[in-house]
Order: C-alpha cells, then sequence, then structure tokens
C-alpha cells in the first residue's frame, strides 16, 4: 500500500514538473519589441509572459500574440533591450488586465494603467481584462438618451444619443480632436476617457493642462500612449481604455471614450503584426484590421434596466489624406460606426468652425438621441444649409437673382454665422435652442451679415441677466410650450429693435 502511495506521489511530482519544463521557454530571436520563442507549449493567447528579472526596475515582461506549431510571437512592454537571445520565459497564467475604478479619474496613466502623471499610485481594488467580448443583443437596449456635446452644429443636426458610435473624420488640422474635447468640457454626470494614440507628449501635456484649467480633468482619464512608446503600447491603448470605461458601464453609469487616432492605431498595428511576420495584405495592412477596430468599438453599448443601465458612448477619430474617405480605414471604420461628422479642410480654411460638412455628415440614431425641444427648432435646418451651399454655388455665376432665392441665399448666411463656434466654449441646450429658435424663424433677417455673432452673444447675454427664468424652465422641461414661445417672441423683437439703433 505504501508502494503504491509513493508511486501515486511520484507521478504526481512528475506531472508537476513537466507542467513546470511545459510552461518555460527559451528566446530564440528577438528585435524591435518583438520576441520569438519555443518551448511555451502551455501558453495561451493573449497571456503575459515573463522574461524574468530586468537590470531595471521590475521585471519585463510581454504579451503572446502568435501561436505557431513549434514556437510562439509575442511583444514586449518597456525596455526590450533587456532581453537576450537564450533568456528563460516563463508563463503566468494571467491575461493581460488593466485597473479599473474611481481612483484613475483625474489621473494620466499609460497603456497599462500606470500612472504618468507624478501623482503617486493609483488605487484601484477591481482590475478588468484588456481584451473582451462586446454586450449582447439581449442585454443592450435603443440609444434614446442625448449626449449633449455643447456643439451648436452637432446637437441640431447630428445628435450623439448614450451607447452610440459616432465617428469623427477628417483631414489633419481640421478641428477633430477641438470637437472631442469640446464634448469632453461640456459633460458633467458622464465620465470621459481620452485615449492618445501616437501624438506627441507636448500635444497631450498642453490637453490636460487645458481640461485642468476648464475643471473638466475632475471627470476625465486619460490613456497616453504617445509616439516616443513602443508599437505596443499604442495598440493596446484604445483596448485598456475601452476597459476602463466598461468599468463605469458595469456600474450603470454613464461614459465617453474618444480614441484620437485610430489611424495611428491601424499604422501601430500593422507595423507589429509585420514583425510577428504576419502575412500583409492591402496597404501592407494584415488581414484582421478589421476585426481589430469592430472588436473595439463594438464595446460601446447602452445597456438595458436588467443589466444596469449604464452606457459606453465611443467617438473614434481617424485622419483622411487629402479629404479621401474611400481609403481602406476609413471605409472600415465607417462601415463599424453609426454615422460620421466629417470635417473639410476647405471650409476650415474658409472661417467656418467647425467646418461640418452637413452633406456627407450623418447620425444614424438621428433624432432619437435628441431632445424635444432640439427637434422643434432644429428640424428644417439641415435642409435650410443645404440648400444655401447648393444655391451658393449656383449664385456665383449669376448676378440676376429672384428675390426668393436671394433670401434663402441670405437666411443660410445667417444660419452659417450663427453654427459658427470658437474651441473650448461648449454652449448649454437652452442657449443653443433660443439661437436657433431665432435664426430659422426669421427674427435675424434685419441683422447684417458681420454683425450676427456679436448680436447673438449680446441677446444671450441679455437674457441671462433678465430672463433667467425662462432659461430655467428650458433646460428643465425641455420643451417650448405656448407661454413660452409667445414671451420669447416678444423679449427677441423687443432686443432687435434696441440693438438696431446702436
Amino acid at each position: 500500500m505504501a508502494d503504491l502511495v509513493n508511486k501515486i506521489e511520484k507521478e504526481i511530482k512528475d506531472l508537476k514538473l513537466s507542467a513546470q519544463r511545459q510552461n518555460s521557454g527559451i528566446v530564440t530571436e528577438i528585435g524591435d519589441g518583438v520576441a520569438k520563442i519555443e518551448g511555451l507549449s502551455d501558453v495561451q493567447y493573449s497571456e503575459l509572459i515573463d522574461f524574468g528579472p530586468s537590470t531595471g526596475s521590475g521585471r519585463v515582461q510581454g504579451l503572446v500574440l502568435n501561436l505557431e506549431q513549434y514556437s510562439v510571437g509575442a511583444v514586449i512592454f518597456g525596455d526590450f533591450t533587456k532581453v537576450k537571445e537564450g533568456d528563460k520565459v516563463k508563463t503566468t497564467g494571467k491575461i493581460l488586465q488593466v485597473p479599473v475604478g474611481e481612483g484613475l479619474v483625474g489621473r494620466v496613466v499609460d497603456a497599462l494603467g500606470f500612472p504618468i502623471d507624478g501623482k503617486g499610485a493609483i488605487k484601484a481594488k477591481d482590475r478588468y481584462p484588456v481584451e473582451k467580448i462586446a454586450p449582447g443583443v439581449i442585454s443592450r437596449q435603443s440609444v434614446n438618451t442625448p449626449l449633449q456635446t455643447g456643439i451648436k452644429a452637432i446637437d441640431a443636426m447630428i445628435p450623439i444619443g448614450r451607447g452610440q458610435r459616432e465617428l469623427i473624420i477628417g483631414d489633419r488640422g481640421t478641428g477633430k480632436t477641438t470637437i472631442a474635447v469640446d464634448t469632453i468640457i461640456n459633460q458633467h454626470d458622464v465620465i470621459c476617457i481620452y485615449v492618445a494614440i501616437g501624438q506627441k507628449t507636448s500635444k497631450i501635456a498642453q490637453l490636460v493642462a487645458k481640461l485642468e484649467s476648464l475643471g473638466a480633468m475632475e471627470h476625465t482619464i486619460i490613456v497616453a500612449a504617445s509616439a516616443a512608446d513602443s508599437v505596443t503600447m499604442q495598440y493596446l491603448a484604445p483596448y485598456a481604455g475601452c476597459a476602463m470605461g466598461e468599468y463605469f458601464m458595469d456600474q450603470g453609469k454613464d461614459a465617453l471614450i474618444i480614441y484620437d487616432d485610430l489611424s495611428k492605431h491601424a499604422w501601430a498595428y500593422r507595423q507589429m503584426s509585420l514583425l510577428l511576420r504576419r502575412p500583409s495584405g492591402r496597404e501592407a495592412y494584415p488581414g484582421d484590421v478589421f476585426y481589430l477596430h469592430s472588436r473595439l468599438l463594438e464595446r460601446a453599448a447602452k445597456l438595458n434596466k436588467d443589466f444596469g443601465g449604464g452606457s459606453l458612448t465611443a467617438l473614434p477619430i481617424i485622419e483622411t489624406q487629402a479629404n479621401d474617405v474611400s481609403a481602406y480605414i476609413p471605409t472600415n471604420v465607417i462601415s463599424i460606426t453609426d454615422g460620421q461628422i466629417y470635417l473639410e479642410s476647405d471650409l476650415f480654411f474658409a472661417g467656418f468652425r467647425p467646418a461640418l460638412n452637413v452633406g456627407i455628415s450623418v447620425s444614424r440614431v438621428g433624432g432619437a438621441a435628441q431632445t424635444k425641444v432640439m427637434k422643434s427648432v432644429a428640424g428644417k435646418l439641415r435642409l435650410d444649409l443645404a440648400q444655401f451651399r447648393a444655391l451658393q454655388a449656383f449664385a456665383q455665376f449669376s448676378s440676376d437673382l429672384d428675390p426668393q432665392t436671394r433670401a434663402q441665399i441670405e437666411k443660410g448666411k445667417r444660419i452659417t454665422e450663427i453654427l459658427k463656434q470658437s474651441p473650448f466654449s461648449p454652449v448649454p441646450l437652452e442657449e443653443q435652442v433660443i439661437s436657433l429658435w431665432a435664426v430659422t424663424n426669421g427674427y435675424l433677417d434685419e441683422i447684417e451679415v458681420e454683425k450676427i455673432r456679436d448680436f447673438e452673444q449680446k441677446y444671450i447675454a441679455h437674457l441671462k441677466l433678465r430672463e433667467k427664468k425662462l432659461l430655467s424652465e428650458i433646460a428643465s422641461k425641455k420643451e417650448l410650450d405656448e407661454k413660452m414661445l409667445k414671451e420669447l417672441e416678444k423679449i427677441t423683437k423687443e432686443f432687435v429693435k434696441i440693438y438696431g439703433k446702436h
């Protein structure tokens, strides 16, 4: 009997030793942050592996991304120069996770969730996996609550709902990041996550300083993977940010995540994939580049009450070259998202800011994510603006225009002026509604186009000073009833008369 027990114990010991041998390997190739390892026969995809103690602080770790017949391909976090050919590698049995929770709010972290803002350690009890299956149809509900950006042109014509995925697309320097930052500044009950991918460190620092000066860092997490960081960190940053946002969604809260930008994310993934010797396809991107972004953006959702009722709204940014929206990555992301805000460089340089192209921009959620009061004032706005753009092009070739066409053009000019907005100055809903109501109902027809913005500024200041009750009623009720309309008509007519005398 004793012999049998000893034999079983020996067999168990041998099995344990065998398992240990299976879960260790040797680096056979190393270069550019990518390692080829042999011997890890029991490793999982997306598992953390340990390259042993480094000469610096902590340990060098990697992430398994290629599982081949005789070898494993892994990307290395941190300083890959510390890893040498012949070094031993061990599996950890852990899938890559990042810290999540309230402790991250107001902080700047890297793609692994480590603080990089010099404000000390982050106290986070929970950790979420970087990669996670998106919520299913059963747990979702239709998008029905607006996410106010504070940008008149967007809130009126391209409404964004909580749980939606709305793409911001355009050439370099057309104000894409400004729209995203304005949206963050305008939030009060929404946790915002801004993911910076492949940007200059100085640009990220400027953004953090701007958000701090406006008090917006109090509800914001910045996940930074700058151009100086490895492509591995740039690849992981959006997924890490998404996991942080999912935590708040699971708590029944509303979260907003901005990916700035997914073009650089695709470049980082292409570089990483080519180093891992994955076969390249169109424009040298790997064949699964569509899946790279679809599995990220599908995680944005509006959950139903049975699952907490939280939401995660995604605003991915894509940079185009020479306004080419038909390129590979732009078309991929357009097909994944629920609409796009298209910013045109010609409009930007002509002084129309935000440089919104109304013809191509669209929200597939539409009026379902718009307040009743905004629907009532912005119903004809998009059509009026589109007609104005068409007539404006036509009017250049004809000096003799009929009165109706001339009136449409004049109205279009005033609408365009009202929709112009300075950066980092989001407008509250009630102020947007009053400005748009005044211009669409012809109250500004007698005001010179050059004075429209000055009029609007003084008109809103007058309402804030003398008609606080009316403004608060619009803000709380989110509708314009007959009594409010009559009062607004009287106030507006009186103010137009007073303004015209100056």
